[in-house]
């Protein structure tokens, strides 16, 4: 195989290992020598060609390469020993320099640091609790949540753990925090959630970042409010004054209080309050000058009642 040219070379940069990190260290070796020279590779996998050797006094003695075949099986030899090396921390050079070919190196390299059965089994029960948990915070943005998620997906796929493309949607959706329930209540019953890929589904969501972080910059300040229903005539405001006072009071229950109310009741039961904080701040902005009015006149008027006043002295006929 060719090699590519030096631009596409001096944009590959090459990954060093992370000893507790040796699987995706491997793979992205691998890739490094694909776009680099990947026939270097196939002489770590493979081996290259034996070294040329003559007979002297009965006993096989190496001798330097002659053809152009073995010259440049002995310069592969040497680059892709020589990348390998590179890719260690300084502290771990030392030790593997003694390994003369790239084959015999990157077995050494991947005993020391991929572990045994044993090592990847227990690891790989990590990985899957470590999925499990899983778990954005608030002060996380969209693409952190996301970008960490996909490591933890590719870990487990190197691990050879599969999971349905259902799962890691929904997973994804679930570890949102809480200021993005409505877009996520309502992707998550979606007919078409398991036909989407992690990155469709992120780049979905994507789009309301902006509206998301202002309707939850406005709806911090929404909460410090109290809501009163003011006209006994208006159902609307009765009805919405009642869920939101309703859902601040579940709100500031734990689930741990609340036994027999499902986790998705209680989303469902958020969803309509803010839905209700919507509605109220639709209609307050929304409001006609006759509303005004109205409300106006609705208003008890003060009115001013003269008061007479008897004169100190009395009256003669």
């Amino acid at each position: 195989m060719e090699s590519l040219s030096p631009q596409v070379v001096s944009a590959a940069k090459l990954p060093i290992l992370n000893p507790n990190e040796f699987d995706l260290w491997k793979m992205r070796i691998e890739q490094y020598f694909l776009m680099t020279d990947y026939s270097l590779w196939e002489v770590i996998l493979n081996g290259d060609s034996p070294i040329p050797t003559r007979l002297v006094e009965g006993v096989a003695q190496p001798v330097a390469p002659t053809t152009v075949e073995q010259k440049l099986a002995k310069k592969n030899e040497l680059k892709a020993r020589g990348t390998l090396l590179m890719a260690l921390l300084d502290k771990h050079q030392l030790k593997f320099n003694s390994h003369k070919d790239a084959k015999s190196l990157m077995e050494a390299i991947e005993k020391r640091f991929g572990g045994n059965t044993q090592t990847k089994k227990v690891q790989k029960t990590l990985l899957k609790q470590q999925f499990e948990n899983f778990s954005g915070s608030s002060s996380e943005g969209l693409d952190q949540i996301h970008d960490r998620l996909q490591k933890l997906v590719s870990q487990l796929e190197i691990h050879g753990v599969s999971l349905s493309q259902e799962d890691m949607n929904l997973k994804f959706l679930r570890s949102l925090p809480s200021e993005w329930k409505t877009h996520t209540l309502i992707w998550r019953n979606k007919a078409d959630l398991e036909d989407k890929s992690l990155d469709d589904l992120f780049n979905s969501l994507k789009i309301y970042k902006s509206e998301v972080k202002h309707s939850s910059s406005q709806g911090s300040d929404s909460l410090n409010l109290a809501f009163v229903s003011t006209t006994p005539a208006d159902s609307t405001n009765d009805s919405v004054s009642a869920v939101v006072n309703v859902s601040a009071v579940g709100a500031k229950l734990s689930a741990s209080t609340l036994p027999n109310i499902d986790a998705d009741d209680l989303e469902e039961i958020d969803l309509k309050w803010q839905m209700a904080m919507l509605t109220m701040r639709a209609r307050k902005e929304c409001r006609s000058p006759k509303d005004l009015r109205r409300t106006a006149v609705a208003e008890p008027q003060r009115r001013s009642v003269p008061v007479e006043t008897s004169t100190s002295n009395a009256l003669v006929s």
